[in-house]
């Protein structure tokens, strides 16, 4: 049985489970579609070799990715309600989300 490659990655203050070529949706980065990044900010490393655990991160790990392209999340409707005061105000926000190509792991 073979284990599969992954790594736990923080990515603008938030945590994600990255496998290689595998995709990987995060918040916006302020890059170019088809650039490709390094994401120092790695947690842990699982592999054949074992799991190795960050202190709060892995010495000399990082990720290869490429920026695939943008996508805007779900719609979430914010509705605020006042009883008794005619008040009311629906709107409504989309978050736009980068997708990542994973390529590999660097000094797993």
């Amino acid at each position: 049985m073979t284990q599969t490659k992954y790594a736990i990655v923080e990515v603008h203050g938030k945590q994600y489970r990255a496998e290689e070529g595998k995709t990987l949706m995060v918040d916006r980065f302020a890059k170019q579609v088809g650039e490709e990044i390094s994401l120092d900010k790695v947690l842990l490393i699982s592999g054949e070799a074992g799991v190795k655990v960050g202190n709060p991160y892995v010495e000399g790990a990082s990720i290869k990715a490429t920026i695939d392209y943008e996508i805007k999340g779900d719609k979430v409707v914010v509705f605020k309600y006042k009883p008794k005061k005619d008040y009311r105000l629906t709107q409504g926000h989309r978050e736009i989300y980068t997708v990542l190509s994973i390529k590999e792991f660097v000094g797993a």
